[in-house]
């Protein structure tokens, strides 16, 4: 009887060992398994790329798409941050009057379970005036299950352009 049970309490260990992995990295905090999504540079690059996209729409609501419900936007012309997305989207009617497009200059992504960070140096050209800015930028992502979304954006001029 010892040895059958033994047995079976073996099996189950090596079983569960097994199960918990299928190739998914996993974040174990306080006993919660959180699976982790994986992912690449590249899928993270491709965010911006979305972003951007969104924004040569010349539609605040397709930018705003691209935030969590539950995040926070430090835009580079305001001194309000926007926490909602009545906030974000009211920042977005305005800064989309002159046509911003942008161009990433440099960057640095770090990517952890469900999280990513995209941050480095932009520059936005606007079709209205032909004007161009460079910034800095970091944006942070969460995995909601489905997609990824901004939960942190935070831009401002370079010192030096000041």
């Amino acid at each position: 009887m010892k040895k059958t049970v033994l047995i079976v309490f073996a099996a189950m260990v090596l079983f569960a060992g097994c199960a918990s992995h299928h190739g998914l990295p996993t974040n174990v905090t306080s006993g919660y398994t959180e699976i982790c999504k994986a992912t690449t540079e590249p899928e993270i690059t491709a965010l911006f790329d979305r972003w951007n996209q969104s924004l040569m729409t010349g539609n605040p609501r397709k930018v705003v798409a691209n935030y969590a419900e539950r995040s926070i936007l430090l835009p580079t012309v305001s001194n309000k941050p926007r926490l909602t997305p009545e906030e974000k989207e009211d920042y977005f009617r305005h800064f989309l009057e002159n046509g911003p497009s942008g161009r990433i200059d440099m960057r640095f992504i770090e990517i952890d379970c469900n999280t990513a960070i995209d941050a480095g140096l932009y520059t936005f050209t606007f079709a209205k005036t032909g004007e161009k800015v460079s910034g800095r930028y970091s944006f942070t992502y969460r995995w909601n299950g489905s997609d990824w979304l901004i939960t942190s954006h935070h831009s401002s001029a370079l010192p030096e352009n000041k």
